[in-house]
Protein backbone atom coordinates (compact mmCIF):
# COMPACT_ATOMS: atom_id res chain seq x y z
CA UNK A 1 0.00 0.00 0.00
CA UNK A 2 2.86 2.41 0.83
CA UNK A 3 4.39 1.88 -2.59
CA UNK A 4 1.03 2.36 -4.34
CA UNK A 5 0.44 5.68 -2.53
CA UNK A 6 3.93 6.81 -3.49
CA UNK A 7 3.55 5.80 -7.14
CA UNK A 8 0.21 7.60 -7.44
CA UNK A 9 1.42 10.73 -5.62
CA UNK A 10 4.89 11.19 -7.05
CA UNK A 11 3.92 12.34 -10.58
CA UNK A 12 1.64 15.03 -9.11
CA UNK A 13 4.39 16.22 -6.74
CA UNK A 14 6.94 16.22 -9.56
CA UNK A 15 4.62 18.31 -11.74
CA UNK A 16 4.18 20.88 -8.96
CA UNK A 17 7.93 21.08 -8.43
CA UNK A 18 8.65 22.07 -12.05
CA UNK A 19 5.94 24.72 -12.37
CA UNK A 20 7.17 28.26 -13.20
CA UNK A 21 6.87 30.45 -10.12
CA UNK A 22 3.91 32.51 -11.36
CA UNK A 23 1.92 29.28 -11.89
CA UNK A 24 3.37 27.72 -8.75
CA UNK A 25 2.09 30.49 -6.47
CA UNK A 26 -1.13 30.73 -8.44
CA UNK A 27 -1.71 27.08 -7.55
CA UNK A 28 -0.90 27.94 -3.93
CA UNK A 29 -3.69 30.55 -4.03
CA UNK A 30 -6.10 27.84 -5.14
CA UNK A 31 -4.94 25.49 -2.38
CA UNK A 32 -5.44 28.30 0.15
CA UNK A 33 -9.04 28.82 -0.97
CA UNK A 34 -9.79 25.11 -0.64
CA UNK A 35 -7.94 24.67 2.65
CA UNK A 36 -9.33 27.76 4.37
CA UNK A 37 -12.80 28.25 2.97
CA UNK A 38 -13.84 24.74 1.90
CA UNK A 39 -12.01 22.18 4.06
CA UNK A 40 -11.33 24.40 7.07
CA UNK A 41 -8.18 22.43 7.92
CA UNK A 42 -7.56 22.58 11.70
CA UNK A 43 -9.31 25.93 11.94
CA UNK A 44 -10.35 25.34 15.55
CA UNK A 45 -6.80 24.46 16.60
CA UNK A 46 -5.44 27.61 14.94
CA UNK A 47 -8.19 29.80 16.40
CA UNK A 48 -7.70 28.42 19.92
CA UNK A 49 -3.89 28.73 19.75
CA UNK A 50 -4.05 32.36 18.65
CA UNK A 51 -6.67 33.32 21.24
CA UNK A 52 -4.60 31.68 23.97
CA UNK A 53 -1.29 33.32 23.04
CA UNK A 54 -2.56 36.72 21.88
CA UNK A 55 -5.36 37.58 24.36
CA UNK A 56 -4.77 41.30 23.74
CA UNK A 57 -5.67 41.09 20.04
CA UNK A 58 -9.20 41.80 18.81
CA UNK A 59 -11.22 39.22 16.88
CA UNK A 60 -10.65 41.20 13.66
CA UNK A 61 -6.88 41.15 14.24
CA UNK A 62 -6.91 37.41 14.92
CA UNK A 63 -8.92 36.71 11.76
CA UNK A 64 -6.35 38.64 9.72
CA UNK A 65 -3.49 36.67 11.28
CA UNK A 66 -5.34 33.39 10.58
CA UNK A 67 -5.87 34.19 6.91
CA UNK A 68 -2.26 35.28 6.45
CA UNK A 69 -1.11 32.15 8.24
CA UNK A 70 -3.07 29.83 5.95
CA UNK A 71 -1.72 31.62 2.88
CA UNK A 72 1.79 31.14 4.18
CA UNK A 73 1.09 27.51 5.15
CA UNK A 74 0.12 26.70 1.57
CA UNK A 75 3.22 28.44 0.23
CA UNK A 76 5.36 26.60 2.76
CA UNK A 77 4.29 23.07 1.92
CA UNK A 78 4.41 23.71 -1.80
CA UNK A 79 7.91 25.17 -1.38
CA UNK A 80 8.89 21.94 0.32
CA UNK A 81 7.75 20.13 -2.82
CA UNK A 82 9.61 22.68 -4.96
CA UNK A 83 12.79 21.50 -3.24
CA UNK A 84 12.72 18.44 -5.49
CA UNK A 85 14.04 20.56 -8.38
CA UNK A 86 15.63 23.46 -6.52
CA UNK A 87 19.33 23.87 -7.32
CA UNK A 88 22.02 25.19 -4.96
CA UNK A 89 22.17 28.43 -6.93
CA UNK A 90 18.41 28.91 -6.72
CA UNK A 91 18.17 28.20 -3.00
CA UNK A 92 21.04 30.59 -2.27
CA UNK A 93 19.07 33.31 -4.05
CA UNK A 94 15.81 32.55 -2.25
CA UNK A 95 17.19 31.62 1.18
CA UNK A 96 19.67 34.37 1.93
CA UNK A 97 22.07 33.66 4.81
CA UNK A 98 22.99 37.06 6.23
CA UNK A 99 25.83 36.24 8.62
CA UNK A 100 27.28 32.80 7.92
CA UNK A 101 30.57 34.11 9.32
CA UNK A 102 29.12 33.47 12.80
CA UNK A 103 29.03 29.74 12.08
CA UNK A 104 32.34 29.72 10.22
CA UNK A 105 34.11 31.30 13.20
CA UNK A 106 32.61 28.96 15.82
CA UNK A 107 33.13 25.77 13.78
CA UNK A 108 36.88 26.37 13.85
CA UNK A 109 36.80 25.49 17.53
CA UNK A 110 33.90 23.10 18.13
CA UNK A 111 30.73 21.45 16.89
CA UNK A 112 27.51 23.46 16.80
CA UNK A 113 23.87 22.75 17.58
CA UNK A 114 21.71 25.05 15.45
CA UNK A 115 18.24 25.30 16.97
CA UNK A 116 15.20 26.79 15.27
CA UNK A 117 11.41 26.75 15.47
CA UNK A 118 8.55 25.86 13.12
CA UNK A 119 8.71 29.31 11.61
CA UNK A 120 8.88 30.66 8.04
CA UNK A 121 10.47 27.89 5.92
CA UNK A 122 12.36 25.46 8.13
CA UNK A 123 12.78 22.95 5.28
CA UNK A 124 15.16 25.27 3.45
CA UNK A 125 17.18 25.79 6.65
CA UNK A 126 19.29 22.77 5.73
CA UNK A 127 20.65 24.65 2.71
CA UNK A 128 22.98 26.51 5.08
CA UNK A 129 25.22 23.44 4.89
CA UNK A 130 26.24 24.71 1.45
CA UNK A 131 28.32 27.31 3.29
CA UNK A 132 29.99 25.36 6.13
CA UNK A 133 33.06 23.15 6.14
CA UNK A 134 31.96 20.92 9.03
CA UNK A 135 29.84 17.84 8.42
CA UNK A 136 26.17 18.88 8.34
CA UNK A 137 23.29 16.95 9.92
CA UNK A 138 19.54 17.60 10.01
CA UNK A 139 17.54 15.98 12.80
CA UNK A 140 14.11 14.85 11.62
CA UNK A 141 11.19 12.58 12.49
CA UNK A 142 11.01 9.54 10.26
CA UNK A 143 8.05 9.42 7.87
CA UNK A 144 5.91 6.28 8.16
CA UNK A 145 5.88 5.76 4.38
CA UNK A 146 9.37 4.45 3.66
CA UNK A 147 9.31 5.66 0.05
CA UNK A 148 8.49 9.26 0.97
CA UNK A 149 11.02 9.02 3.79
CA UNK A 150 13.67 8.02 1.25
CA UNK A 151 12.63 10.92 -1.01
CA UNK A 152 12.97 13.47 1.82
CA UNK A 153 16.44 12.19 2.71
CA UNK A 154 17.49 12.37 -0.93
CA UNK A 155 16.25 15.96 -1.23
CA UNK A 156 18.17 17.07 1.85
CA UNK A 157 21.33 15.20 0.94
CA UNK A 158 21.83 17.31 -2.19
CA UNK A 159 22.55 20.28 0.10
CA UNK A 160 25.46 18.53 1.84
CA UNK A 161 23.18 17.41 4.67
CA UNK A 162 22.95 14.02 6.35
CA UNK A 163 19.46 13.45 7.80
CA UNK A 164 19.41 11.65 11.16
CA UNK A 165 16.32 10.38 12.94
CA UNK A 166 15.45 12.05 16.22
CA UNK A 167 16.15 8.89 18.19
CA UNK A 168 19.64 8.60 16.69
CA UNK A 169 20.74 12.15 17.52
CA UNK A 170 22.42 11.60 20.88
CA UNK A 171 24.32 8.54 19.68
CA UNK A 172 25.47 10.32 16.51
CA UNK A 173 26.67 13.46 18.31
CA UNK A 174 28.55 11.52 21.00
CA UNK A 175 30.20 9.27 18.40
CA UNK A 176 31.32 12.23 16.30
CA UNK A 177 32.74 14.04 19.32
CA UNK A 178 34.63 10.93 20.42
CA UNK A 179 36.10 10.67 16.93
CA UNK A 180 36.81 14.44 16.76
CA UNK A 181 34.53 14.89 13.75
CA UNK A 182 33.61 18.58 13.72
CA UNK A 183 29.90 18.80 12.89
CA UNK A 184 26.94 21.16 12.61
CA UNK A 185 23.54 19.81 13.68
CA UNK A 186 20.26 21.47 12.75
CA UNK A 187 17.19 20.73 14.84
CA UNK A 188 13.67 22.11 15.17
CA UNK A 189 13.35 22.44 18.95
CA UNK A 190 9.87 23.80 19.69
CA UNK A 191 7.94 20.53 19.61
CA UNK A 192 5.71 19.52 22.51
CA UNK A 193 6.96 16.52 24.53
CA UNK A 194 4.57 14.19 26.32
CA UNK A 195 3.50 15.83 29.58
CA UNK A 196 4.31 12.79 31.73
CA UNK A 197 7.83 12.58 30.32
CA UNK A 198 8.72 16.27 30.35
CA UNK A 199 11.74 17.12 32.48
CA UNK A 200 11.26 20.87 32.19
CA UNK A 201 8.27 23.22 32.07
CA UNK A 202 8.47 26.89 31.17
CA UNK A 203 6.34 29.80 30.02
CA UNK A 204 6.02 30.03 26.25
CA UNK A 205 3.92 32.82 24.73
CA UNK A 206 2.46 33.45 28.19
CA UNK A 207 1.43 29.83 28.79
CA UNK A 208 3.11 27.16 30.93
CA UNK A 209 4.09 24.21 28.72
CA UNK A 210 6.43 21.18 28.76
CA UNK A 211 9.65 21.86 26.87
CA UNK A 212 12.24 19.64 25.19
CA UNK A 213 15.70 20.34 26.61
CA UNK A 214 17.69 17.71 24.72
CA UNK A 215 19.80 20.29 22.88
CA UNK A 216 20.81 21.86 26.17
CA UNK A 217 21.68 18.48 27.71
CA UNK A 218 23.95 17.64 24.76
CA UNK A 219 25.59 21.07 24.75
CA UNK A 220 26.36 20.92 28.46
CA UNK A 221 27.57 17.32 28.41
CA UNK A 222 29.87 17.74 25.38
CA UNK A 223 30.61 21.49 25.64
CA UNK A 224 29.04 22.29 22.28
CA UNK A 225 28.10 25.69 20.91
CA UNK A 226 24.41 26.51 20.48
CA UNK A 227 23.18 28.98 17.87
CA UNK A 228 19.61 30.14 17.19
CA UNK A 229 18.59 30.33 13.54
CA UNK A 230 16.17 33.19 13.01
CA UNK A 231 14.44 33.10 9.63
CA UNK A 232 12.38 36.00 8.31
CA UNK A 233 10.06 35.92 5.32
CA UNK A 234 10.97 38.85 3.06
CA UNK A 235 8.28 38.17 0.48
CA UNK A 236 6.70 35.21 -1.23
CA UNK A 237 9.39 32.60 -1.85
CA UNK A 238 12.23 34.65 -0.32
CA UNK A 239 13.71 34.37 3.17
CA UNK A 240 16.55 35.85 5.21
CA UNK A 241 18.39 33.74 7.76
CA UNK A 242 20.30 35.18 10.71
CA UNK A 243 22.41 33.29 13.24
CA UNK A 244 22.17 34.41 16.88
CA UNK A 245 24.68 32.74 19.25
CA UNK A 246 23.13 31.42 22.47
CA UNK A 247 26.41 30.10 23.86
CA UNK A 248 29.83 29.10 22.55
CA UNK A 249 30.57 27.09 25.70
CA UNK A 250 27.72 24.79 26.57
CA UNK A 251 29.47 23.33 29.60
CA UNK A 252 29.69 26.74 31.29
CA UNK A 253 25.95 27.49 31.13
CA UNK A 254 23.52 27.20 34.03
CA UNK A 255 20.68 24.70 34.16
CA UNK A 256 17.86 25.63 31.74
CA UNK A 257 19.76 28.72 30.53
CA UNK A 258 20.08 27.52 26.92
CA UNK A 259 16.49 26.33 26.74
CA UNK A 260 15.14 29.59 28.18
CA UNK A 261 17.15 31.68 25.72
CA UNK A 262 15.80 29.58 22.85
CA UNK A 263 12.22 30.07 24.04
CA UNK A 264 12.61 33.83 24.41
CA UNK A 265 14.17 34.17 20.94
CA UNK A 266 11.36 32.07 19.47
CA UNK A 267 8.74 34.21 21.22
CA UNK A 268 10.32 37.38 19.86
CA UNK A 269 10.27 35.93 16.36
CA UNK A 270 6.61 34.94 16.61
CA UNK A 271 5.48 38.28 18.02
CA UNK A 272 7.16 40.17 15.17
CA UNK A 273 5.15 38.34 12.48
CA UNK A 274 2.80 35.75 14.04
CA UNK A 275 1.40 34.60 10.69
CA UNK A 276 4.60 32.69 9.87
CA UNK A 277 4.49 30.33 12.87
CA UNK A 278 3.00 26.82 12.59
CA UNK A 279 -0.31 27.42 14.38
CA UNK A 280 -1.80 24.08 13.27
CA UNK A 281 0.68 22.44 15.67
CA UNK A 282 -0.94 21.67 19.07
CA UNK A 283 1.96 23.21 20.97
CA UNK A 284 -0.13 24.19 24.01
CA UNK A 285 -2.15 20.97 24.35
CA UNK A 286 -0.63 20.14 27.77
CA UNK A 287 -1.11 23.58 29.33
CA UNK A 288 -3.75 22.17 31.72
CA UNK A 289 -1.42 19.42 32.99
CA UNK A 290 1.21 21.56 34.70
CA UNK A 291 2.70 19.56 37.60
CA UNK A 292 2.62 21.30 40.98
CA UNK A 293 6.42 21.44 41.09
CA UNK A 294 6.49 23.43 37.82
CA UNK A 295 3.77 25.94 38.64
Amino acid sequence: MQLLVYILSYPFLWLISILPYHLFYGFSNLVFFLLYYVIGYRKKVVRDNLKLTFPEKSEEELILVRKRFYRHLCDLFLEMIKTMHLTKEQVKKRFNVLNIEVIKEIEKEKSILIVCSHYANWEWNVSMNNYVTSKGYAVYQKIDNQYFDRLIKKMRAKWNTTPIEQGETVKTVIRNEQQSIRSVYGMVSDQSPMANRAQFWSTFMGVKVPVFNGAEALAQKLDLAVVFLKVSKVKRGYYNAEFIPITTNGKSTKKNEITEKFLRLTEQQIKERPEYYLWTHRRWKHSDKVPQTAS
